[in-house]
């Protein structure tokens, strides 16, 4: 009886259909990634589904957040924060990644799933004037192959870097 349950299992998992990534959309995250960009870098599931609010951080929003779920689960977070002072982007969560630096924005870094930087779009005149200083980040959890994830990060940062200058017509 047991073996003839475990052939029975074992023969539904062999039905000829692969698992693979989820359709994902053509592109994703303020349309910054194409999906053959980011598949390579998911893990298999049978449906994603993408959230993300207008990036408008000009209009009073400080922050905004794209996140690709799959199957429900948290795959890939993007995040772009607006702050007034350079001093207060502060990568100390990170620190326990061991990030090393990489040359994307300003200060650059990156760890195992994930990369993050700023950009300076108007820097403070004095140490009591707020300035405009993007601070973005972007990490990927369950990807199948780390090393793959990790070559791809600092390109992905850098289409943020690019998008978010243009976005915010930062120099």
């Amino acid at each position: 009886m047991t073996s003839t349950l475990l052939l029975a299992a074992m023969a539904g998992c062999s039905d000829g259909e692969s698992r693979s990534v989820p359709k994902l959309p053509e592109r994703l995250c303020w349309g910054v990634f194409a999906d053959d960009e980011i598949t390579p870098l998911m893990r298999t599931g049978t449906k994603a589904k993408v959230w993300d609010e207008p990036f408008a951080l000009d209009e009073g929003l400080d922050s905004v957040t794209c996140i690709l779920y799959v199957d429900g689960v948290e795959r890939m977070l993007v995040d772009a924060t607006r702050y007034d002072f350079e001093g207060e982007v502060d990568w100390s969560p990170w620190d326990k990644a061991k990030p090393q630096p990489i040359d994307v924005g300003e200060r650059g870094i990156i760890w195992p799933n994930g990369a993050g930087t700023h950009i300076v779009c108007e820097a403070s005149k004095s140490p009591s004037e707020p300035g405009k200083y993007i601070e973005m980040h972007l990490s990927v959890d369950g990807s199948p192959d780390e090393k793959k994830l990790r070559a791809a990060l600092p390109g992905l940062l850098q289409q943020l870097v690019t998008f978010a200058k243009n976005e915010l017509n930062c120099p």
